[in-house]
């Protein structure tokens, strides 16, 4: 049982509007939300059991009514006073949040039937949360308050999430009140020594917490007795760390844990069963804690640090752990993510060599930006223990890499699909070798070729087939040269959207389309290839200045293609668009926000270079991981909305907006999508419609991802309505576009 007094997440005021409550319920996953008056007297609770009572009882549904309309009035608390073992009596199936309130029914605290979870300001440590990574400055600002503020600025660029220090009343804490060192043994007189020099008092360290608060980093602090606990909590710290030389401290432990606040503590020094012994202590004063395994030498040697005791912790303490580690460098606390570490502390300073301990065991700023950088892709990579799923890049991969069942011979429509008809061959588009017994002994449902693939419809389903589709703009199919003639047999685009590999732009025009007798009664598009001969990806922003001209020809030769293919199609067409994706990528990792104006202005001057005469030259806006031949790069151009919306602007240029693409960004950037699309839409002449997960799930099927189309629809007709669109599917064109005709199927209700 946790007992949080941190209240926010919990509650609504009872005037408030119903859809106010629905929104806190859904952020604190509890499903249940109190509502109290202006003075913080309890009214009442609204659980979704009691919202969709009340959506099934009312005809005349309003979310703008007061919360306190719809809530529960009978709602049943418990003194605050109420001993933590009589608490956890009352929860029961269903009850899992107890609200807690004063002698004058204040809501003062809310008791959460759970203890893997802590909260430290903003943060929230559980299971599914990323590691809590603490600068541990302590007193290594010598003393000074400037170097504190100093340190938490650096610790702010490392990334840190939480930077923590350390309070002593010297007076409460040592034996000697004057804090004198005389008499003491060797170790502690060195400590005291250094305490005298580099101790700051509350007020200090407030002003520094003060800063953190401007800066916008949590501040954690070590409190060594209790003077220092009530200094820290009538300030507001978020949560109070204990020093693992307090663990059996259970006087202070009582203290810190009667605040409510927080408590992350350290096990060093101690035996198992006095870890037992202050765990039980604190969760029977229903205190949130967390544990961290530590190992109390500086620099602790690697053979003692032995971190495989994390899972024995987290059984012990039945709460998140994590790792405080005082060994050299800062990979052991990598391992210590990928041993289930949620929190991780190191100590931070400016120089090794200052005087004190602690300083020998601290990581440089960029040692603690690095670690951060590392924890951040063991913790991308852990992933969970769901059922294995084909990532995106080995998709791509097994399309270029694996087998298909083909056909071995021309099978006529309504013969039985025989074992000497089936051969298996590359590249992976169709069925699997392992439908081999699935397929085999089906009746042929269309005539195939011999080397003609066979796919998923052929077990049985009937395939989707195209038709005449009612759109209120200009809608066009994404083509090679080879499948013009089946994508367009049972309809008849606005347009076509080639997309050119770079060995297209060497054939010749006239025997592309010598099927056709006469010009196509449509317009067209071309997509520039990104890969060209020689493994050459097109990148105007290069520094380099021979790939830079060289992407520039590239260019160029796909503009001069493109008006070449215009005898070839209807005369009043407009003019065609060229969609280009126009580099900006990186290999290793992000470029720095610094570096990309004068990217995109390299960009700008090589277009400037390019005659696009008769063509509109579209930038398409990118992804932040973009996938080329089955792996993953950075890229840094045409990513953000912002700046891409800039970009556009200032060298009056138009954009090909992927819905896919720059959902992946508006994701990674963390941006509403909606407000991506205000900034990108009214820059578009060209649209790529098909749906996106997470940060570089791209080319998911339309209605099967994470794009709200109704409200992209709306968008799009307010910023852009003449706009063409093709539905851009990973592999839509396979099994005669199948995936392509559900796409459009699908946009037609919004488009």
């Amino acid at each position: 049982m946790i007992i949080e007094r941190q209240l926010a997440a919990y509650v609504v005021y009872s005037e408030d509007p119903v859809i106010r409550a629905l929104e806190k319920i859904t952020a604190n996953k509890a499903r249940l939300i109190f509502c109290v008056d202006s003075s913080g007297h309890l009214d009442a609770a609204l659980s979704d059991g009691d919202f969709r009572r009340w959506v099934s009882s009312t005809t005349d549904l309003d979310l703008q009514t007061g919360v306190v309309e719809v809530a529960n009035r009978e709602v049943r608390s418990l003194p605050v006073s109420t001993p933590p073992a009589q608490i956890e009596q009352h929860f029961a199936p269903g009850i899992d949040l107890i609200p807690l309130v004063d002698e004058r029914h204040h809501l003062v605290a809310v008791a959460i039937n759970r203890r893997d979870e802590l909260r430290v300001g903003r943060h929230v440590v559980d299971e599914d949360s990323p590691a809590l990574l603490i600068s541990e400055i302590g007193i290594n600002h010598q003393g000074s308050v400037d170097l504190a503020k100093q340190l938490v600025d650096l610790s702010v660029d490392a990334g840190a999430d939480v930077v923590k220090f350390q309070l002593r009343d010297m007076a409460a804490l040592y034996r000697q009140s004057s804090g004198s060192s005389a008499g003491e043994d060797l170790g502690p007189q060195y400590t005291l020594d250094l305490l005298a020099k580099f101790n700051l008092t509350a007020d200090q360290l407030f002003e520094v917490f003060d800063h953190c608060k401007d800066v916008g980093i949590e501040v954690m602090c070590t409190a060594w007795d209790p003077p220092s606990v009530d200094q820290l909590a009538a300030y507001g710290v978020p949560a109070l760390k204990v020093a693992s030389a307090d663990l059996t401290n259970h006087a202070l432990l009582t203290h810190m844990a009667r605040t409510g606040i927080p408590m992350v503590v350290s096990t060093g020094m101690s035996t198992e069963g006095e870890i037992r012994e202050s765990v039980d202590l604190m969760r029977g004063h229903g205190a949130a804690f967390a544990l961290l395994h530590c190992q109390s030498t500086y620099p602790a040697p690697f053979k003692d640090v032995n971190l495989r005791y994390l899972q024995r912790l987290a059984e012990l303490g039945r709460c998140p752990v994590g790792y405080s580690g005082h060994e050299r460098g800062y990979h052991v606390p990598i391992a210590a993510v990928g041993l289930g570490a949620k929190i991780i502390e190191k100590h931070f300073t400016l120089d090794r060599d200052l005087e004190g301990n602690d300083h020998k065991v601290s990581l440089l700023p960029g040692e603690f930006k690095e670690m951060v950088e590392r924890v951040r892709e063991v913790e991308a990579a852990l992933g969970s223990a769901s059922p294995r799923a084909v990532s995106t890049g080995e998709m791509m991969n097994r399309v270029n890499l694996a087998k298909s069942l083909v056909a071995a011979r021309r099978i006529e429509a309504g013969e039985l699909i025989t074992a000497d008809a089936v051969d298996i061959k590359s590249p992976g588009r169709g069925l699997q070798p392992n439908a081999y017994d699935r397929l085999v002994g089906r009746t042929a449902q269309h005539p195939f070729e011999a080397g003609d693939f066979f796919y998923a419809t052929d077990l049985g389903a009937a395939a989707p087939t195209g038709r005449q589709y009612d759109f209120r703009r200009p809608w066009g199919l994404p083509v090679r040269y080879h499948d013009v003639a089946a994508m367009t047999r049972d309809c008849t685009p606005d347009f076509l959207e080639f997309h050119f590999s770079y060995k297209d732009l060497e054939l010749d025009l006239a025997d592309v389309f010598a099927p056709f007798e006469t010009p196509l009664p449509m317009g067209y598009a071309c997509h520039s290839p990104d890969l060209f001969t020689g493994d050459f990806l097109l990148n105007l922003a290069s520094d380099d200045d021979d790939h830079w001209e060289r992407s520039i020809t590239e260019l160029q030769r796909v503009v001069d293609l493109t008006r070449s293919m215009r005898p070839y199609f209807a005369v009043d067409a407009p003019d065609p668009v060229v969609i280009a994706s126009l580099g900006g990528f990186t290999h290793s990792a992000h470029a720095t926000p610094d570096l990309l104006p004068a990217m995109y202005a390299r960009v700008a001057a090589g277009l400037d270079r390019i005659d696009d005469s008769g063509v509109r030259l579209c930038a398409q806006t990118l992804p932040p991981f973009p996938w080329y031949m089955g792996g993953q790069l950075f890229c840094n151009l045409f990513v953000g909305a912002a700046d891409t919306a800039e970009w556009a602007e200032k060298y009056d240029r138009r954009l090909c907006l992927d819905v896919s693409h720059s959902k992946l960004a508006a994701n990674f950037g963390q941006q509403p999508f909606s407000e991506a699309i205000d900034l990108l839409a009214p820059h578009a002449d060209h649209l790529h419609l098909v749906d996106a997960t997470g940060v570089d799930g791209e080319g998911v099927q339309v209605g099967d991802g994470e794009v709200d189309w109704a409200l992209l629809a709306q968008q799009l007709d307010t910023h852009c309505p003449t706009a063409g669109f093709i539905p851009e599917i990973w592999q839509g064109h396979v099994n005669d576009g199948e995936g392509f005709w559900i796409a459009l199927e699908r946009l037609e209700q919004w488009f």
